[in-house]
């Protein structure tokens, strides 16, 4: 029962609000151990703009399309910067 527990309560989803420089602001819904280049496919679909067009920041920092959200420390209303490429 407690590994059942725990499953559950890994498989939380969060949401995490995406902001580019022209005001727009996006919510997405995912899980945190999605990785950024999932992520970023789900934005894409959002937001109208290829997945390949997309840089996500955090705190300066580029995010890398293959290390999961919670390795960036991407948590539930988390805020990324947007930008286009």
């Amino acid at each position: 029962m407690a590994k059942l527990r725990l499953q559950i309560n890994t498989l939380k989803m969060i949401e995490v609000v995406v902001n580019d420089r022209l005001g727009k602001k996006v919510r997405v819904k995912c899980l945190g151990e999605d990785s950024v280049g999932d992520f970023k496919k789900v934005l894409s679909l959002q937001i109208g703009t290829q997945p390949n067009k997309i840089v996500l920041q955090k705190g300066g920092s580029v995010l890398k399309d293959h290390i999961s959200l919670e390795d960036y420390e991407v948590h539930d209303q988390t805020n990324l910067e947007l930008y286009y490429l």
